[in-house]
Protein backbone atom coordinates (compact mmCIF):
# COMPACT_ATOMS: atom_id res chain seq x y z
CA UNK A 1 0.00 0.00 0.00
CA UNK A 2 1.89 3.42 -0.64
CA UNK A 3 2.07 6.08 1.67
CA UNK A 4 0.62 9.43 0.79
CA UNK A 5 4.50 10.99 0.24
CA UNK A 6 4.54 7.87 -2.35
CA UNK A 7 1.78 8.89 -4.48
CA UNK A 8 2.87 12.84 -4.15
CA UNK A 9 6.62 11.18 -5.36
CA UNK A 10 4.83 9.00 -8.04
CA UNK A 11 2.64 11.92 -9.69
CA UNK A 12 5.24 14.16 -9.53
CA UNK A 13 7.71 11.96 -11.20
CA UNK A 14 4.85 10.77 -13.69
CA UNK A 15 3.79 14.08 -14.93
CA UNK A 16 7.33 14.87 -15.56
CA UNK A 17 7.93 12.04 -17.54
CA UNK A 18 4.95 11.77 -19.59
CA UNK A 19 5.55 15.62 -20.41
CA UNK A 20 9.15 15.40 -21.05
CA UNK A 21 8.17 11.82 -23.67
CA UNK A 22 5.46 13.75 -25.07
CA UNK A 23 7.81 17.22 -26.41
CA UNK A 24 10.54 14.68 -27.34
CA UNK A 25 7.86 12.45 -29.42
CA UNK A 26 6.77 15.57 -30.77
CA UNK A 27 10.53 16.37 -32.27
CA UNK A 28 11.20 13.36 -33.45
CA UNK A 29 8.14 12.88 -35.19
CA UNK A 30 8.14 16.43 -37.05
CA UNK A 31 11.64 14.77 -38.74
CA UNK A 32 9.51 11.65 -39.17
CA UNK A 33 6.65 13.18 -40.64
CA UNK A 34 8.61 15.07 -42.98
CA UNK A 35 10.43 12.07 -44.08
CA UNK A 36 7.18 10.20 -44.46
CA UNK A 37 5.37 13.19 -46.51
CA UNK A 38 8.65 12.91 -48.97
CA UNK A 39 8.35 9.64 -49.44
CA UNK A 40 4.34 9.83 -49.90
CA UNK A 41 5.05 12.52 -52.89
CA UNK A 42 7.85 10.34 -54.18
CA UNK A 43 5.85 7.45 -54.57
CA UNK A 44 2.18 8.70 -54.61
CA UNK A 45 1.37 7.13 -51.43
CA UNK A 46 -2.24 7.12 -50.71
CA UNK A 47 -3.62 9.33 -47.74
CA UNK A 48 -4.05 5.86 -45.26
CA UNK A 49 -0.59 5.10 -46.35
CA UNK A 50 0.84 8.40 -44.64
CA UNK A 51 -1.25 7.52 -41.81
CA UNK A 52 -0.58 4.72 -40.83
CA UNK A 53 3.33 5.31 -41.23
CA UNK A 54 3.09 8.27 -38.86
CA UNK A 55 1.70 5.75 -36.50
CA UNK A 56 4.14 3.04 -37.22
CA UNK A 57 6.90 5.55 -37.05
CA UNK A 58 5.51 6.75 -33.48
CA UNK A 59 5.73 3.20 -31.99
CA UNK A 60 8.95 2.53 -33.47
CA UNK A 61 9.96 5.79 -31.74
CA UNK A 62 8.90 5.54 -28.54
CA UNK A 63 11.82 2.53 -27.97
CA UNK A 64 14.06 5.45 -27.75
CA UNK A 65 12.48 7.91 -26.00
CA UNK A 66 10.82 6.68 -23.07
CA UNK A 67 14.20 5.64 -21.61
CA UNK A 68 15.26 9.06 -21.97
CA UNK A 69 12.09 10.70 -20.70
CA UNK A 70 11.87 8.79 -17.94
CA UNK A 71 15.28 9.61 -16.80
CA UNK A 72 15.11 13.03 -17.68
CA UNK A 73 11.37 13.28 -15.82
CA UNK A 74 12.88 11.62 -12.35
CA UNK A 75 15.81 14.36 -12.69
CA UNK A 76 13.94 17.19 -13.07
CA UNK A 77 10.78 16.37 -10.70
CA UNK A 78 13.09 15.14 -7.98
CA UNK A 79 15.23 18.79 -9.32
CA UNK A 80 12.18 20.67 -8.46
CA UNK A 81 11.48 19.30 -4.83
CA UNK A 82 15.41 19.68 -4.13
CA UNK A 83 15.29 23.36 -5.26
CA UNK A 84 12.05 24.41 -3.50
CA UNK A 85 13.28 22.69 -0.33
CA UNK A 86 10.50 19.90 -0.30
CA UNK A 87 13.04 17.05 0.12
CA UNK A 88 14.51 18.75 2.67
CA UNK A 89 11.68 19.00 4.50
CA UNK A 90 11.40 15.17 4.22
CA UNK A 91 14.69 14.58 5.15
CA UNK A 92 13.92 15.95 8.51
CA UNK A 93 11.36 13.92 8.81
CA UNK A 94 13.33 11.32 8.01
CA UNK A 95 12.97 9.96 4.42
CA UNK A 96 15.94 8.41 2.84
CA UNK A 97 16.87 7.42 -0.66
CA UNK A 98 14.95 4.02 -0.31
CA UNK A 99 12.13 6.16 0.70
CA UNK A 100 12.27 8.00 -2.58
CA UNK A 101 13.26 4.69 -4.23
CA UNK A 102 10.26 3.04 -3.88
CA UNK A 103 7.37 5.15 -5.83
CA UNK A 104 9.69 5.96 -8.62
CA UNK A 105 11.12 1.48 -8.44
CA UNK A 106 7.29 1.52 -9.56
CA UNK A 107 7.04 3.56 -12.07
CA UNK A 108 10.34 2.16 -13.63
CA UNK A 109 8.88 -1.30 -13.70
CA UNK A 110 5.57 -0.33 -15.33
CA UNK A 111 7.72 1.30 -18.16
CA UNK A 112 10.12 -1.59 -18.54
CA UNK A 113 7.37 -3.91 -18.93
CA UNK A 114 5.82 -1.66 -21.80
CA UNK A 115 8.96 -1.52 -23.20
CA UNK A 116 9.75 -4.94 -23.06
CA UNK A 117 6.37 -5.30 -25.16
CA UNK A 118 7.02 -2.80 -27.32
CA UNK A 119 11.02 -4.34 -28.30
CA UNK A 120 9.95 -7.74 -28.11
CA UNK A 121 6.59 -7.66 -30.16
CA UNK A 122 5.21 -4.53 -30.99
CA UNK A 123 8.59 -2.90 -33.15
CA UNK A 124 9.39 -5.68 -35.00
CA UNK A 125 5.81 -6.15 -36.47
CA UNK A 126 5.91 -2.11 -36.72
CA UNK A 127 9.29 -2.57 -39.06
CA UNK A 128 8.20 -5.22 -41.29
CA UNK A 129 4.52 -3.67 -41.41
CA UNK A 130 5.91 -0.25 -42.36
CA UNK A 131 8.45 -2.15 -45.18
CA UNK A 132 5.44 -4.34 -46.75
CA UNK A 133 3.44 -1.31 -47.32
CA UNK A 134 6.39 0.58 -48.53
CA UNK A 135 7.21 -2.43 -50.67
CA UNK A 136 3.42 -1.70 -51.98
CA UNK A 137 3.52 1.91 -52.99
CA UNK A 138 6.48 1.32 -55.01
CA UNK A 139 4.67 -1.53 -56.71
CA UNK A 140 2.02 0.06 -57.32
CA UNK A 141 3.85 3.13 -58.82
CA UNK A 142 5.96 1.06 -60.32
CA UNK A 143 3.96 -1.89 -61.84
CA UNK A 144 0.69 -0.41 -61.88
CA UNK A 145 -1.55 0.75 -65.18
CA UNK A 146 -0.31 3.92 -66.83
CA UNK A 147 -2.33 7.16 -66.44
CA UNK A 148 -2.86 8.95 -69.73
CA UNK A 149 -0.80 12.80 -70.52
CA UNK A 150 1.89 11.63 -67.89
CA UNK A 151 5.00 9.75 -68.59
CA UNK A 152 5.92 6.57 -66.70
CA UNK A 153 9.31 4.98 -65.95
CA UNK A 154 9.50 1.21 -65.80
CA UNK A 155 12.72 -1.34 -65.04
CA UNK A 156 14.65 1.25 -63.62
CA UNK A 157 14.42 4.11 -66.14
CA UNK A 158 14.91 1.75 -69.69
CA UNK A 159 11.63 2.23 -70.77
CA UNK A 160 9.78 5.52 -70.83
CA UNK A 161 6.09 5.06 -71.81
CA UNK A 162 2.84 7.99 -72.79
CA UNK A 163 -0.29 7.40 -73.85
CA UNK A 164 -2.53 10.59 -75.11
CA UNK A 165 -5.79 8.96 -73.35
CA UNK A 166 -7.12 5.53 -71.84
CA UNK A 167 -10.73 4.27 -71.95
CA UNK A 168 -12.73 2.27 -69.33
CA UNK A 169 -11.19 -0.67 -70.82
CA UNK A 170 -7.77 0.52 -69.74
CA UNK A 171 -6.74 0.63 -73.70
CA UNK A 172 -4.22 3.23 -74.56
CA UNK A 173 -4.44 5.58 -77.48
CA UNK A 174 -1.43 7.73 -78.90
CA UNK A 175 1.28 5.65 -77.62
CA UNK A 176 4.78 6.44 -76.89
CA UNK A 177 7.18 4.12 -76.09
CA UNK A 178 11.29 4.31 -75.37
CA UNK A 179 13.81 1.52 -75.13
CA UNK A 180 17.41 1.40 -73.88
CA UNK A 181 19.40 -1.68 -74.20
CA UNK A 182 22.83 -0.83 -73.50
CA UNK A 183 24.36 1.82 -76.38
CA UNK A 184 21.00 1.13 -78.41
CA UNK A 185 17.69 3.02 -78.41
CA UNK A 186 14.35 2.27 -79.51
CA UNK A 187 11.34 4.33 -79.77
CA UNK A 188 7.97 3.13 -80.73
CA UNK A 189 4.75 5.23 -81.42
CA UNK A 190 1.48 3.12 -81.79
CA UNK A 191 -2.24 3.95 -82.42
CA UNK A 192 -3.21 2.00 -79.19
CA UNK A 193 -1.75 -0.43 -76.98
CA UNK A 194 -2.95 -2.75 -73.80
CA UNK A 195 -0.64 -3.37 -71.05
CA UNK A 196 -1.01 -6.41 -70.15
CA UNK A 197 0.09 -8.22 -66.37
CA UNK A 198 -0.39 -4.64 -64.56
CA UNK A 199 0.58 -4.41 -61.03
CA UNK A 200 2.92 -7.68 -61.69
CA UNK A 201 6.69 -8.37 -61.75
CA UNK A 202 6.22 -9.23 -65.33
CA UNK A 203 4.21 -7.45 -68.08
CA UNK A 204 3.79 -7.22 -71.69
CA UNK A 205 2.84 -3.68 -73.73
CA UNK A 206 1.31 -5.24 -77.10
CA UNK A 207 1.44 -1.93 -79.69
CA UNK A 208 -0.91 -1.86 -82.52
CA UNK A 209 -0.50 -0.08 -86.24
CA UNK A 210 2.62 1.36 -84.90
CA UNK A 211 6.53 2.28 -86.38
CA UNK A 212 9.42 1.34 -84.60
CA UNK A 213 13.11 3.48 -84.83
CA UNK A 214 15.66 1.71 -84.00
CA UNK A 215 19.44 2.89 -83.77
CA UNK A 216 22.39 4.10 -82.15
CA UNK A 217 22.08 8.01 -80.72
CA UNK A 218 24.57 10.41 -82.78
CA UNK A 219 25.00 7.82 -85.45
CA UNK A 220 23.12 7.57 -88.98
CA UNK A 221 22.69 4.09 -88.77
CA UNK A 222 18.85 3.77 -87.73
CA UNK A 223 15.93 1.06 -88.93
CA UNK A 224 12.95 2.01 -89.23
CA UNK A 225 10.14 -0.15 -88.94
CA UNK A 226 5.83 -0.38 -89.36
CA UNK A 227 3.77 -2.80 -87.33
CA UNK A 228 0.44 -3.95 -87.06
CA UNK A 229 1.09 -5.50 -83.42
CA UNK A 230 4.29 -5.19 -81.58
CA UNK A 231 5.27 -6.60 -77.86
CA UNK A 232 7.28 -5.43 -75.72
CA UNK A 233 8.07 -7.57 -72.17
CA UNK A 234 8.98 -6.03 -69.29
CA UNK A 235 10.61 -7.66 -66.04
CA UNK A 236 10.80 -5.45 -63.09
CA UNK A 237 12.98 -5.85 -60.82
CA UNK A 238 12.72 -7.24 -57.25
CA UNK A 239 11.80 -5.41 -54.31
CA UNK A 240 13.49 -6.07 -51.09
CA UNK A 241 13.28 -4.48 -48.24
CA UNK A 242 15.40 -1.76 -46.69
CA UNK A 243 16.03 -2.61 -43.25
CA UNK A 244 18.52 -5.69 -42.47
CA UNK A 245 16.79 -8.95 -42.53
CA UNK A 246 17.17 -9.27 -38.37
CA UNK A 247 15.56 -6.82 -37.46
CA UNK A 248 12.35 -7.89 -38.93
CA UNK A 249 12.40 -10.76 -37.10
CA UNK A 250 10.15 -12.23 -34.37
CA UNK A 251 11.63 -12.49 -30.81
CA UNK A 252 10.73 -16.23 -30.96
CA UNK A 253 13.13 -16.92 -33.83
CA UNK A 254 15.93 -15.02 -32.57
CA UNK A 255 15.88 -16.80 -29.71
CA UNK A 256 17.62 -19.74 -30.99
CA UNK A 257 19.47 -17.99 -33.43
CA UNK A 258 23.24 -18.71 -33.89
CA UNK A 259 24.32 -15.72 -36.15
CA UNK A 260 26.21 -12.70 -34.37
CA UNK A 261 23.62 -10.52 -36.28
CA UNK A 262 20.74 -12.21 -34.61
CA UNK A 263 22.53 -12.06 -31.46
CA UNK A 264 23.30 -8.47 -31.50
CA UNK A 265 19.38 -7.94 -32.58
CA UNK A 266 18.16 -9.95 -29.60
CA UNK A 267 20.39 -8.02 -27.20
CA UNK A 268 19.25 -5.00 -28.68
CA UNK A 269 15.96 -5.34 -28.08
CA UNK A 270 16.54 -6.92 -23.91
CA UNK A 271 18.42 -3.49 -23.46
CA UNK A 272 15.98 -1.40 -24.23
CA UNK A 273 13.67 -2.59 -21.09
CA UNK A 274 16.67 -2.22 -18.99
CA UNK A 275 18.29 0.94 -20.01
CA UNK A 276 15.25 2.32 -18.87
CA UNK A 277 15.80 0.50 -15.06
CA UNK A 278 18.97 1.04 -15.23
CA UNK A 279 18.23 5.14 -16.02
CA UNK A 280 16.00 5.31 -13.32
CA UNK A 281 17.81 3.94 -10.53
CA UNK A 282 21.04 6.44 -11.43
CA UNK A 283 18.08 9.51 -11.78
CA UNK A 284 17.76 9.57 -7.90
CA UNK A 285 21.11 10.34 -6.71
CA UNK A 286 21.91 12.01 -9.61
CA UNK A 287 19.01 14.92 -9.29
CA UNK A 288 20.57 15.49 -5.80
CA UNK A 289 20.71 19.28 -5.72
CA UNK A 290 22.73 21.56 -3.24
CA UNK A 291 21.87 24.58 -1.48
CA UNK A 292 21.26 27.43 -3.82
CA UNK A 293 21.84 25.03 -7.41
CA UNK A 294 19.19 25.88 -10.15
CA UNK A 295 16.55 23.02 -10.53
CA UNK A 296 17.99 22.23 -13.84
CA UNK A 297 21.71 22.24 -12.75
CA UNK A 298 21.71 18.18 -12.89
CA UNK A 299 20.14 18.60 -16.54
CA UNK A 300 23.59 19.19 -18.57
CA UNK A 301 25.04 16.15 -16.46
CA UNK A 302 22.45 13.88 -17.17
CA UNK A 303 21.92 14.44 -21.12
CA UNK A 304 25.98 13.47 -20.64
CA UNK A 305 25.04 10.38 -18.79
CA UNK A 306 22.78 9.10 -21.69
CA UNK A 307 25.08 10.32 -24.24
CA UNK A 308 27.48 8.02 -22.33
CA UNK A 309 25.52 4.86 -21.91
CA UNK A 310 23.62 4.83 -24.86
CA UNK A 311 27.31 5.21 -26.96
CA UNK A 312 28.19 2.51 -25.20
CA UNK A 313 25.41 0.29 -25.92
CA UNK A 314 26.07 0.89 -29.83
CA UNK A 315 29.46 0.23 -29.53
CA UNK A 316 28.88 -3.23 -27.84
CA UNK A 317 26.38 -4.34 -30.55
CA UNK A 318 29.00 -3.61 -33.11
CA UNK A 319 31.14 -6.14 -31.01
CA UNK A 320 28.44 -8.59 -30.95
CA UNK A 321 27.53 -7.91 -34.59
CA UNK A 322 31.11 -8.20 -35.73
CA UNK A 323 31.29 -12.12 -33.63
CA UNK A 324 34.88 -9.96 -32.07
CA UNK A 325 36.01 -11.72 -28.55
CA UNK A 326 34.64 -8.74 -26.34
CA UNK A 327 31.16 -9.16 -28.00
CA UNK A 328 31.13 -12.60 -26.05
CA UNK A 329 30.26 -10.51 -22.46
CA UNK A 330 26.77 -9.31 -24.20
CA UNK A 331 25.60 -5.92 -22.87
CA UNK A 332 24.36 -7.10 -19.48
CA UNK A 333 27.72 -5.21 -18.21
CA UNK A 334 26.82 -2.19 -19.91
CA UNK A 335 23.58 -2.07 -18.15
CA UNK A 336 25.67 -2.73 -14.50
CA UNK A 337 27.86 0.77 -14.92
CA UNK A 338 25.04 3.42 -13.83
CA UNK A 339 23.69 0.93 -11.39
CA UNK A 340 26.85 0.95 -9.79
CA UNK A 341 27.20 4.58 -10.00
CA UNK A 342 23.96 4.90 -8.26
CA UNK A 343 25.02 2.83 -5.62
CA UNK A 344 28.37 4.71 -5.12
CA UNK A 345 26.33 8.00 -5.21
CA UNK A 346 24.34 6.97 -2.68
CA UNK A 347 27.28 5.67 -0.25
CA UNK A 348 29.07 8.43 -0.91
CA UNK A 349 26.43 10.84 0.33
CA UNK A 350 25.59 8.75 2.77
CA UNK A 351 29.52 9.23 3.85
CA UNK A 352 29.19 12.96 4.16
CA UNK A 353 26.06 12.48 6.11
CA UNK A 354 23.41 14.05 3.70
CA UNK A 355 20.96 11.71 4.22
CA UNK A 356 19.26 11.52 7.08
CA UNK A 357 19.15 7.86 8.15
CA UNK A 358 23.47 8.45 8.69
CA UNK A 359 23.22 11.35 10.49
CA UNK A 360 21.04 9.45 12.99
CA UNK A 361 23.41 7.10 13.24
CA UNK A 362 26.42 9.69 14.02
CA UNK A 363 24.50 11.09 16.66
CA UNK A 364 23.16 7.99 18.34
CA UNK A 365 27.28 6.64 18.40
Amino acid sequence: MLSRLDRYLLREVAWTFVAVTFVLLVVLLSNQFARVLGQAVQMEFQASMVAELIGLATLQQLTVIVPIGLFLGIVLALGRLYHESEMTAMSACGVGPMAIYRPILLLALLVVAFLALLSYRIVPAAWARSEQIRIEAIRAAQFGALEPGRFRSFAGGEAVFYAERVDRSGELFGVFVQRRTEDKLEVAVAERAVQRGAGQAEQMFVLFNGRRYEGVPGTRNWRVVEFKEHGIPLRMPELKARRQKEDLKPTALLLHATEPEDRAELAWRTAVPLMAFALAMLAVPLAKLRPRQGRFAKVGLAILAYFLYSNLLAVARVWIQKDLPAGQFGLLWVHTIPVIVAALLIWFDGRLGTWPWRRKRAVTA
